[in-house]
């Protein structure tokens, strides 16, 4: 990714954010669990009242739970504007600095505004700024500050898009608004491990060769999980999560049966009043394929666990990192089941969504790491020597 320079306070404003974030997709998976999205029906105000000073005596039923997880994402986003603006105004200079600094602050001025029309068209522009930082990341040296932008950004276009999600009542909004959290989620994870004292030398970590080819199994996973995610997120908002109610088999059998009557059959036995639509098939096969990818996700990290202690030895830290990462997917495998078994129950879902995001973020963590090793393996192999190393990364020093 990138080399910083330790900065404890930013190292720790970082890891807060990340600690709120993870929070705040919690909350979003119990405002979604509840079936209290709606509960707020304006945006951005609530209930035509500015958002931040709506009375808190009408915090009540399903609107305490969509207010909170609006004025939690509010101080999500403006933590990260703080953070864009820490790290920009000190990792640039000249135009550059001010023009960052402009972008930042356009966006915490619209704090408070009533109308939908400058958050659609900032997060507009907040698409442009994400694809200036992804080439600036791709073809050049990957500074910190750029991380910070896009992170931002991406704050600006989630928030716009959960908005939309209510007020023009498209699910497919819901999906993408999840999927960006995790997204941010991920990468704000990356900037605190990265402003940490400790990721500089990574002491405790002996440069190997192995951690090449471990980055690699460690990516491809956490793209898995990434999708799983996503999967999730439309499970929930196409009212799928409940589409085959019984866990290990699925209506008594290996594989459910899609036939049309079937289906209307179950729909006749449905008692759940939590669920407005009818069983499709296509919920079905939605359901079915979160399972299926779940079995393939929990074989890929016993596999990563595995070949992580036999290249780097039962007693490494990265071998403890590894068994950890297991624990907690195995965690996400008993919450899911939890989840069907319990008639999806709203703790066991919230913390399903939780525990899926930390499988992420740590995954993502794991790669960065070993990536980070296996530079140092590069750096420290004697000139003229065979490489496994493909390509070595250009590193940017970080001012903050």
């Amino acid at each position: 990714m990138i080399d910083s320079s330790s900065s404890p306070w930013l190292h720790r404003f970082a890891l807060a954010i990340a600690l709120m974030t993870l929070g705040l997709i919690g909350l979003g998976g119990m405002v979604t669990s509840k079936g209290v999205g709606m509960a707020v029906p304006d945006w951005p105000t609530t209930y035509g009242e500015n958002m931040f000073l709506f009375p808190v005596s009408q915090w009540v039923g399903g609107i305490f739970y969509e207010h909170t997880h609006r004025l939690l994402a509010s101080l999500v986003g403006l933590l990260s504007a703080i953070l864009a603006i820490w790290v920009w105004g000190r990792g640039t200079s000249g135009a550059k600095k001010w023009t960052g600094l402009a972008w930042v602050i356009l966006g915490l001025g619209l704090i408070g505004v009533r109308t939908q029309t400058m958050f659609i068209g900032l997060a507009g522009a907040s698409c442009l700024v994400v694809m200036i930082c992804g080439w600036q990341l791709l073809h050049g040296p990957r500074q910190l500050h750029w991380w910070c932008l896009l992170a931002y950004s991406l704050v600006l276009i989630q928030g716009t898009l959960g908005g939309l999600r209510v007020t023009l009542i498209k699910d497919e909004l819901g999906i993408v608004h999840g999927t960006i959290a995790q997204l941010f989620f991920l990468l704000i994870c990356g900037i605190a491990l990265v402003t940490g004292k400790r990721w500089r030398t990574l002491s405790g970590f002996k440069p190997d060769t192995a951690y090449v080819s471990l980055r690699r199994i460690y990516l491809l996973v956490s793209i898995l999980i990434l999708g799983q995610l996503i999967l999730g997120a439309t499970m929930r908002h196409q009212h799928a999560g409940l589409a085959v109610p019984d866990f290990p088999l699925a209506y008594g059998k290996l594989l459910p049966s899609l036939d049309p009557n079937f289906i209307a059959e179950v729909n006749q036995r449905r008692m759940d009043p939590r669920e407005f639509n009818p069983i499709t098939a296509g919920q079905i096969v939605l359901h079915m394929s979160h399972r299926a990818l779940a079995l393939i996700i929990f074989s890929g990290v016993v596999y990563c666990a595995l070949v992580t202690r036999r290249r780097t030895g039962s007693d490494s830290v990265f071998s403890r990192l590894g068994d950890f990462w297991l624990g907690l997917v195995c965690l996400q495998a008993i919450l899911g089941a939890a989840t069907v078994w319990s008639n999806k129950s709203v703790e066991f879902a919230t913390l399903h969504v939780v525990v899926g995001a930390l499988s992420l973020g740590f995954g993502g963590l794991l790669t960065m790491v070993s990536h980070r090793v296996s530079q140092l393996t590069c750096a420290t192999e004697e000139p003229g020597s065979a490489s496994t190393c493909e390509s070595r990364l250009t590193i940017a020093p970080n001012p903050c």
